[in-house]
């Protein structure tokens, strides 16, 4: 009786040290994963996080990678004064530069509603792709902590710059470097020209 007793305290001190190595390895890779997302922070010259996401036109969008046009990922909400200030700009812009680079408006519905969202699109007339990020994954992936915010990404998949509120003489100079051209197509230096 007593070897059997010794037994099964011998068995559950081995049991208790491996659950303490396991939370420590657990604890070590929560650790290292947190170093490497700080590490990986998008930024100028990272890759753009990877992320697939359904329009409000229902089809699916999806972000990473080389791709044929430079992109501009759009984050934003419906309830922000900014977004509401800038969705003029980047409507003009769009129009200027349709032909040479994308641009992708991702709602960040999961602090949003739908139908904000779809009378914010009406309301401003948004050409481009509307993506709605209901799980906030893609927000989570680019770091979003304000709205707006956006990212200009090159053919090679690359961060190139990221921007907040500009004017839309900054806008027009960013996409023209984004693009690559000198003069963005014409010397206009505004997106009301």
């Amino acid at each position: 009786m007593n070897k059997k007793i010794a037994y099964i305290m011998l068995i559950s001190a081995g049991l208790a040290l491996l659950g303490l190595y396991r939370q420590s390895a657990l604890d070590d890779l929560s650790i290292t994963m947190a170093q490497t997302a700080a590490a990986h922070r998008p930024a100028p010259g990272i890759a753009a996080p990877a992320f697939r996401l359904e329009g409000l036109d229902g089809r699916t969008y999806a972000v990473g990678g080389p791709r044929e046009r430079p992109l501009i990922v759009n984050f934003w909400a419906s309830w922000c004064g900014p977004c509401q200030e800038e969705a003029p700009d980047l409507v003009r812009l769009y129009e200027r530069y349709k032909d040479k680079l994308d641009l992708y408006a991702v709602n960040v519905t999961q602090g949003d509603s739908l139908p904000a969202v779809q009378s914010f699109v009406k309301r401003n007339g948004l050409p481009f792709p509307v993506l709605l990020d209901k799980r906030g994954r893609a927000a989570e992936c680019y770091r979003i902590l304000a709205v707006p915010t956006s990212f200009l990404i090159g053919k090679d998949g690359l961060i190139k710059e990221i921007v907040h509120v500009v004017s839309p003489e900054e806008w027009v100079k960013k996409v023209n470097r984004l693009i690559g051209e000198e003069g963005g197509g014409g010397t206009a230096q505004s997106l009301s020209e």
